[in-house]
């Protein structure tokens, strides 16, 4: 974090304090880096997302880098359009003050191709820069229109798989709500298990799924979506 930056980790105890939370699977939350903490972009109307990484963010015990959006897309809901016109201009300011990388939106627009680009060497640079970083990423990268989880789309896999070939073990949590708490529900580090010469498309749909399915186990049944062929939920 530089002179210029803020700590995320700081202002989320504070925003975070209202949120009734409940953690399980404490002891696989990590205490430092290296590690990618990946999670479901759990949504529903009047719950956004953003108060996902607050809520990881105020529990984990050290700063994340997390990738966001760099801008919200018009879904149609009232006030969308003008979320959509304004949020480029304010939210990439936003991921700068965090130090943050920020992400074209999902799904991906043939323009920004290049941005793209960009923000995967800025995320892979940072953890070159420190290789004890602490990363967050949502693979899913929006909300799904039909809830539960969704698969990611091409190239989140690869990014993925490349993140932990510099050293990062990934860390699920899968976030849902339960008794009118928001449940942060922590599974233990995994190494990602890539069988070596596949295709970049294999190698990107192998990746993404053993990351997606170790969400998947952490959900209620409900919420599982794309990957329902899994039994009962870790227990925490």
């Amino acid at each position: 974090m530089t002179r210029n930056q803020r700590s995320f980790r700081q202002d989320t105890l504070r925003l975070s304090a209202a949120l009734p939370l409940r953690i399980q699977g404490a002891e696989n939350i990590p205490q430092a880096g290296p590690a990618l903490i990946v999670m479901n972009h759990y949504h529903r109307p009047g719950f956004q997302a953003f108060w996902i990484s607050l809520a990881i963010s105020a529990v984990v015990p050290a700063e994340i880098h997390w990738t966001m959006t760099g801008a919200w897309t018009n879904d149609g809901t009232p006030g969308a359009w003008l979320r959509a016109l304004l949020s480029p201009h304010f939210l990439p300011q936003l991921a700068r003050l965090y130090g943050f990388t920020s992400m074209p939106p999902m799904p991906p627009r043939p323009f920004e191709t290049g941005a793209r680009a960009a923000a995967v060497r800025h995320l892979l640079r940072a953890v070159r820069q420190k290789p004890a970083s602490i990363l967050g990423l949502a693979p899913e990268g929006q909300d799904n229109p039909l809830g539960g989880l969704m698969r990611p789309y091409p190239g989140v896999g690869r990014l993925m798989a490349l993140i932990a070939e510099m050293g990062c073990p990934i860390i699920p949590v899968g976030i849902f709500e339960e008794d009118c708490h928001l449940c942060l529900n922590f599974g233990q580090s995994f190494q990602l298990a890539v069988p070596q010469g596949l295709p970049t498309t294999e190698l990107d749909q192998c990746a993404a799924d053993q990351v997606m399915r170790s969400l998947a186990r952490l959900l209620p049944g409900e919420q599982r979506g794309s990957y329902q062929d899994l039994g009962a939920r870790s227990p925490s």
